[in-house]
């Protein structure tokens, strides 16, 4: 790391450089590559959504990593001094942006290397309720029409960290693309024939989904690190359960489905099936890739709206 970014005087880059200097012995690192290690170009990403997208449009070439683990919590991550070792390997870092990993600015005043916001371009979401209204959603990647942007900053990203492979990471990005647009496609149709135009979830997570499909949309909270739900939450949610005679309401994979379980028990409806968005499962679960996260999603959706 150069010398000027540990001289920044900014008080979370003097904090973060000097657990950098003592766990790395300094700012300055040698990240060479030992002998009969992994010589590909290191891509951190901040959560393994984006590392699955990454290694998917990235095709072997390079290695990704992601930052938090599967089925960590994003929104309120607390990062480590050995998150920040990690870090000092990267050759790119890629985030999700719109004020998704607040946590993630201090990496930005400790580590050296390109950073990518793969949400730029994606035109966003406000959030109208609670303390966060006004602000942009950042669920943008749960959104198959939003997510092709990221695949297309991702191959922009990763084509200039390794331009030999440029051809490769387009065309991986292209099929990427072509599987995320068919999903939305058919999503689309099996709504067509349903007489419910609602989705009720735990988390404000899908209002991207939501306005692809052409869906109203309600929830409990609109971020998952600000509560689990007031009883001022819980009534909302339970009159446009009944007003719109929505027959099933969702929670996600991180959270206590506690509050929605009382929405369902107050308006006779049902707790779907879970759905996943802020990160995948393990390899043998339900959504071990990107695509399997969101094809899982609409199905469970689509399932569930169809009763």
């Amino acid at each position: 790391m150069p010398p000027t970014q540990c001289g920044r005087t900014h008080p979370a880059a003097t904090a973060w450089c000097v657990a950098a200097a003592f766990l790395l012995g300094g700012c300055a690192v040698d990240t060479a590559p030992a002998a009969g290690t992994d010589a590909r170009p290191l891509v951190l990403t901040t959560f393994s959504v984006l590392a699955d997208l990454a290694d998917t449009v990235g095709g072997g070439h390079v290695r990704v990593e992601s930052i938090t683990k599967i089925g960590a919590e994003i929104h309120g991550y607390e990062p480590t001094p050995s998150d920040l070792v990690r870090a000092q390997d990267a050759d790119l870092i890629l985030d999700n942006g719109l004020g998704l990993e607040r946590w993630f600015e201090r990496f930005l005043y400790s580590v050296d290397a390109p950073h990518v916001v793969l949400s730029d371009g994606v035109e966003p979401v406000d959030i109208r309720s609670g303390d966060y209204t006004g602000r942009a959603n950042p669920h943008a990647w749960m959104s198959p029409l939003a997510a092709q942007t990221y695949v297309d900053n991702t191959v922009a990203a990763l084509a200039g960290l390794a331009p030999e492979h440029a051809a490769d990471f387009e065309a991986n990005g292209r099929r990427l693309k072509e599987d995320l647009a068919g999903l939305l496609a058919g999503f689309r149709e099996e709504l067509a024939a349903l007489d419910v135009a609602a989705l009720v979830t735990c988390e404000g997570a899908f209002s991207y989904l939501a306005r692809d499909a052409g869906l109203e949309e309600a929830f409990l909270w609109p971020v998952n690190a600000d509560a689990e739900g007031t009883p001022r939450q819980i009534r909302d949610v339970i009159g446009f359960v009944e007003e719109n005679d929505v027959p099933t309401v969702f929670c996600e994979s991180t959270v206590n489905p506690s509050a929605q379980e009382q929405v369902a028990l107050a308006t006779g409806t049902e707790l779907g099936g879970m759905l996943y968005v802020d990160s995948l499962s393990e390899a043998g679960g339900p959504v071990p890739t990107f695509v399997d996260l969101i094809r899982h999603d609409l199905e469970t959706i689509t399932e569930g709206l169809s009763r």
